[in-house]
């Protein structure tokens, strides 16, 4: 898992509700003891405040993306299943870098989008690992992103938080079709997004980097 999705994850997803419900009741009980309220009533009126639910406590998450290339977005997974957000701006081709049910996959597929005419998706069952050969799905996704910028489309790479799978096939496809370096790929991207691919990916994005400079020697 990258730097940001350790850090940024629960932060993020899952707010800590609990904590914030026990610092009142901590200060419900201090107050009420001082001021000589009997215990067994601060108790009952404890056990009502935990029975109720968290009426005052509300999160909907938005949509983290950016265009790091023109018609080209890399985004997480709140943009990639919110099928309004995506038909407002005009997205028409989606790969899911993390199709899973896995922990920090994100659970689409063709089936997911099936009431969006016009969309086309295909989706890697990736985990955001070091260890995970990410290699052998450059050229498809280039490839996939590449066909849907030729036909005037604007395309959606995404993961779970959009810095690490989603970002290193992005920066393949600007290896791969638009001739950029490894370097050149990565301050164009980072110019427009905060990235993070994991090491493992990196070496693998050095690796295609020397096997593109080949070919272009050739």
């Amino acid at each position: 898992m990258s730097y940001r999705d350790s850090h940024s994850l629960y932060s993020r997803y899952y707010p800590s509700y609990t904590a914030t419900k026990d610092h009142r009741l901590a200060s419900h009980l201090r107050t009420s003891t001082l001021y000589g309220v009997p215990q067994s009533s601060v108790l009952g009126s404890i056990a009502t405040y935990r029975s109720r639910p968290s009426e005052s406590v509300s999160f909907t998450p938005t949509p983290d993306v950016n265009e790091v290339y023109p018609g080209l977005f890399v985004g997480d997974a709140v943009a990639a299943k919110d099928k309004a957000f995506l038909k407002r701006m005009g997205i028409n081709y989606v790969l899911n870098t993390a199709e899973g049910k896995r922990y920090t996959q994100v659970d689409t597929d063709h089936m997911y989008y099936r009431d969006c005419p016009g969309l086309r998706y295909k989706g890697f069952q990736l985990m955001d690992m070091p260890s995970t050969d990410i290699s052998r799905y450059f050229h498809i996704a280039a490839n996939f992103i590449d066909d849907g910028l030729s036909r005037g489309g604007r395309v959606l790479v995404h993961c779970f938080m959009g810095v690490s799978r989603s970002a290193t096939c992005a920066l393949a496809f600007l290896m791969i079709k638009r001739g950029m370096t490894f370097t050149e790929a990565v301050a164009l991207v980072r110019s427009r997004r905060d990235i993070h691919p994991n090491e493992g990916f990196v070496r693998q994005l050095q690796d295609l980097d020397r096997e593109l400079r080949v070919c272009r020697v050739r």
